[in-house]
């Protein structure tokens, strides 16, 4: 037997914030809720082909990049339009050491977790 990749959880000051976002740059729908953490994912729920993300209030800032972060690829337009839209929902450049000659962007959530945006579009599930 094997494991499922079922939920990611990611440390925020203000989950209700992050939520918007994150809802709005993968098309996900706020879950459920539990105390200050708010859990978002595809409308069909926890357990299908993408993992559910669960936003989860700490008092603590981040202070250095994260050790993993996200891979986004676009569906429905190439990568500078999703760029264009991210940076639109309020992702930030970020500087992690990269050359420029890249294939991918690296963004920041409003919170100024890292994650990128691949140039290989993918077919929508």
């Amino acid at each position: 037997m094997s494991s499922r990749l079922s939920e990611l959880v990611l440390n925020c000051a203000d989950p209700e914030a992050l939520s918007r976002f994150w809802c709005a740059v993968l098309d996900y729908v706020e879950l459920a809720r539990d105390e200050d953490d708010i859990e978002i994912g595809p409308a069909a729920g926890f357990g299908g082909a993408t993992p559910t993300i669960i936003l989860a209030k700490v008092e603590h800032a981040k202070t250095q990049p994260l050790r993993l972060h996200l891979d986004l690829s676009p569906v429905d337009r190439d990568q500078y339009a999703e760029l264009d839209r991210l940076l639109a929902l309020g992702a930030r450049p970020a500087d992690v050491g990269q050359t420029g000659e890249e294939s991918w962007h690296v963004l920041q959530d409003p919170e100024g977790n890292e994650f990128c945006l691949l140039r290989t579009r993918l077919a929508p599930l």
